[in-house]
């Protein structure tokens, strides 16, 4: 097990292992980076937590932590300096609403962008899925396993809603993304201000290992984009403050403020996801109803596998002037509730300002979503509270 230092167990064309990287380098943790391939992970690592996963942090104490939000929490307690929380009640919830939309929606359109155009850019996946393989083998023999993963994610697209029916509006969403977050960054290093938060890594999970590297989405987001492509560099840099603005303070706004134009984000990414989050909302309720009187502890999953991203049955609403079908996703439920149980905390005051920030920017209802169970982490799955 891991003595002296903490092992950040991933690969650098992994999306989550991205958010967990980032977050470590923002927050001048010391880590290494270690690859999968390594009999150390296959051996001890896989069979302690269950099944094949990464991102997964050793730390120097020998802990396992699974899942970028509990590796996140689990250093954030340990780790006070430098704070990356920010002091205000609204913020905060922004920050973890942000953290949920860009770890969780963004997921389809990233793998979109990765295997829909995988012909443009497969000798780069090549190389990068090879990374995972034991490098004492062969290089030709690790192309030729990484080809086998490379068939397996890329056959994820139906389940993720992928078809060549909605093709057209996802792209378009995320031209409209990108476009909203190009205006923040012109003004603002970071989502909320001159710091980053759980807001910026919960983005730079999809934005950086495939949005940013990937060479087809690479070149989109920096011609279209660049202060965005800009940002995806800033989020792998311990530095905090950043030069390029004229505001050097490296600090939070004050007076629970959000810079006015993550206004503009908020509104987008309400819209875009508000839709499949209702009808994840509506069939986990059905998946729960058919359970009958289910014992708190109950794997979420539609045919009791465990899987890091489970589904309850499939789920199909109109979404952007197309129909979405894709398998339904109790992890982005999961996750809005951290948002939703920050803002049920707040005071008054604080209570009444989130609300006229969700009426300006049209969050109300989708901040109301619930289920009629909640929904809990226990040994590295998805289980019923």
């Amino acid at each position: 097990m891991a003595t002296g230092q903490h092992v950040l167990w991933g690969t650098p064309h992994s999306l989550y292992t991205g958010k967990a990287r980032s977050y470590l380098i923002k927050k001048q943790i010391p880590f290494a980076e270690r690859t999968p391939g390594d009999p150390h992970f296959l051996g001890d690592i896989v069979p302690a937590i269950g099944h094949m996963v990464v991102p997964v942090l050793e730390t120097a104490a020998g802990e396992l932590v699974q899942d970028t939000s509990a590796i996140i929490d689990h250093l954030e307690a340990r780790y006070p300096e430098p704070v990356l929380t920010p002091p205000g009640g609204v913020q905060r919830v922004v920050a973890a609403f942000l953290d949920a939309f860009g770890s969780n929606y963004l997921l389809p359109l990233a793998m979109h962008y990765r295997w829909s155009y995988r012909a443009e850019q497969e000798l780069f996946l090549q190389a990068e899925f090879a990374r995972a393989v034991p490098p004492g083998m062969p290089y030709e023999q690790r192309l030729m396993m990484a080809g086998a993963f490379m068939d397996r994610f890329s056959g994820f697209l139906p389940n993720l809603g992928v078809t060549p029916a909605v093709i057209p509006a996802m792209e378009a969403s995320y031209l409209e993304l990108l476009a909203v977050l190009e205006a923040h960054f012109r003004l603002h290093p970071y989502l909320l201000g001159g710091r980053p938060s759980l807001a910026d890594f919960g983005l730079i999970a999809p934005l950086y290992a495939h949005l940013a590297r990937d060479p087809v989405p690479a070149r989109l987001m920096r011609t279209q984009a660049p202060n965005v492509a800009r940002w995806t560099e800033r989020m792998n840099n311990p530095a905090i403050a950043d030069s390029d603005y004229a505001d050097t303070s490296g600090t939070f706004p004050a007076d629970d403020a959000i810079p006015e134009s993550l206004e503009a984000v908020l509104q987008v990414a309400f819209a875009q996801w508000g839709p499949g989050l209702a009808a994840d909302a509506a069939q986990f309720d059905r998946w729960l109803e058919n359970l009958g009187d289910a014992p708190a502890g109950t794997l979420v999953s539609h045919d009791g596998q465990r899987q890091v991203h489970p589904h309850v049955g499939r789920v199909n609403y109109p979404w952007r002037g197309v129909t979405m079908e894709r398998a339904s996703q109790p992890h982005s439920l999961w996750h809005l509730a951290r948002a939703q149980t920050l803002a049920k905390a707040l005071p008054a005051a604080e209570t009444a300002a989130l609300a006229a920030l969700l009426e300006r920017t049209s969050g109300t209802a989708v901040m109301a979503i619930r289920t009629a169970r909640a929904i809990t982490r226990a040994e590295n799955v998805l289980v019923l509270a």
